[in-house]
């Protein structure tokens, strides 16, 4: 029987107060316990909600009925939603013994093994390429740090830009935040993004989409003799920057060459798929144009003769290694900023982590409430495993998520019963000396000797 999952992820479960989420839980026993072995069993192994049952059963020793879990997620209202994201902010907020001043924010799409559309589920843009599936659009707030800290959901056609404003609210009415920086990519970078957040009083640090800007600014932008030199961020390569206003906003820009050198690669393995497509008799000249990664290095001649545009080549190395960032923050350094987009990372990794590790996706509930309670058991689960995976950091031991979470699968006792007595013992398997560490870490002990069981 694995005890590890139950064990540590348990105890930070506890710690963050997620057995607090439901409405009355001494009066719900019954979804409380549902709901945490189900949030160790998506941690632990995630499956859909039928496997999962029984994968607790034999894996773990704990017996769940289906139609209880499903009773239990029936529970996860708006309200228990609302306390599950106040729990993981007011636990972020006490790592640091202090409010959060920097959110990153960033979107994804889930999409669901469905063909049919509702009122949430909805055909869009999807990020997993699955554009003929229904999805709904996952919208995330992390800390610096990486500590996700609330979310939204929104139907599955709406575009990630125009999503700004509802974060913006949560963050100051939920969490009561007014000083703040909203950390994100150039999906959200429209102009009225910018004057929303500058309407609001609020600073950001956004990337820039240097080749939408006038040829003026272009043209100063790949000039690279007034760059300077940036000393080294801590977790860089050497930069050479330039700073600009564009339209009233610090426009940052900086060049990297080992990025230079990447994006010339990839742009020439671009090219060699173009031209062995383009040497295939049986090639639809349609598709290439209508293909993004191809279209913009051809032009057309006559009626169906597609050629490689060398001139387009040639400009777009000149944008090599070039990347921009748009701000309205009055006191950072180049630098400081820099820093502070690379940070978006976090973003990505607990995207990363929700669905690949965790499987977020795809979705196999089928009606809005169900949905938006498999996302906040997802939630809960990512939650855990980021506090965990900081709480173990920052004591200098060096373990992925995903080390922890298989140190963890390591952790079992087998159960014996005396024939004569009728005592439970149970007898640790060998302990790995990581499991070891993490126990100490969280303050906990584990027996590495047989054991009685009351």
């Amino acid at each position: 029987m694995i005890v590890g999952i139950h064990e540590v992820y348990g105890r930070v479960y506890h710690e963050i107060g997620f057995d607090k989420v439901i409405s009355n839980p001494k009066r719900k026993p019954a979804a409380v316990k549902n709901l945490f072995h189900v949030v160790m069993g998506r941690i632990a192994n995630p499956k859909s909600k039928m496997a999962t049952v029984m994968d607790l059963s034999e894996n773990f020793g704990v017996e769940l009925s289906l139609p209880s879990v499903y009773r239990m997620m029936d529970q996860i209202d708006e309200k228990v939603i609302s306390n599950i994201q106040q729990r993981a902010y007011r636990t972020a907020c006490g790592l640091f013994k202090r409010k959060i001043h920097v959110v990153f924010y960033d979107c994804t799409t889930l999409y669901f093994e469905s063909f049919t559309e509702d009122e949430l589920k909805e055909n869009g843009y999807s990020k997993d390429m699955k554009f003929n599936q229904p999805q709904v659009l996952l919208a995330l707030l992390v800390t610096e740090h990486g500590l996700p800290i609330g979310y939204e959901v929104f139907p599955g056609s709406q575009y990630e830009g125009h999503t700004l404003e509802k974060a913006v609210k949560k963050i100051e009415d939920d969490y009561r935040i007014s000083d703040i920086v909203f950390v994100a990519d150039s999906a959200l970078l429209s102009d009225d993004n910018l004057k929303l957040l500058e309407r609001l009083g609020k600073r950001y640090i956004v990337g820039a989409r240097l080749k939408s800007m006038s040829k003026k600014y272009q043209e100063k932008i790949i000039d690279k003799t007034d760059y300077r030199i940036l000393t080294k961020p801590d977790d860089e390569n050497e930069y050479s920057i330039k700073e600009m206003l564009v339209n009233n906003r610090r426009l940052i820009v900086s060049y990297n060459e080992k990025n230079a050198k990447k994006d010339a690669h990839d742009r020439e393995k671009s090219i060699e798929r173009l031209i062995s497509k383009l040497r295939k008799k049986n090639t639809n000249p349609a598709k290439l144009i209508s293909n993004f990664g191809y279209k913009k290095f051809l032009q057309v001649k006559g009626n169906a003769t597609v050629e490689i545009n060398q001139e387009k080549i040639e400009r777009e190395k000149l944008w090599d290694g070039i990347h921009g960032i748009i701000t309205n923050h009055p006191n950072l350094t180049p630098e400081q900023i820099i820093r502070q987009y690379h940070g978006l990372w976090q973003v990505e990794q607990c995207f990363r982590l929700s669905k690949h590790d965790l499987k977020i996706r795809p979705v196999f509930h089928w009606t809005p409430p169900r949905i938006k309670a498999h996302i906040a058991i997802c939630f809960m689960a990512l939650t855990c495993t980021r506090y965990l995976h900081y709480r173990i950091k920052t004591q200098h031991t060096t373990l992925s998520e995903q080390q922890i979470r298989q140190k963890l699968l390591s952790a079992q006792i087998s159960i014996l019963k005396h024939q004569q007595s009728r005592i439970l013992y149970g007898v640790p398997s060998s302990i790995n000396p990581d499991v070891k560490k993490i126990y100490h870490l969280m303050g906990m002990k584990i027996s590495d000797v047989p054991f009685r069981i009351n």
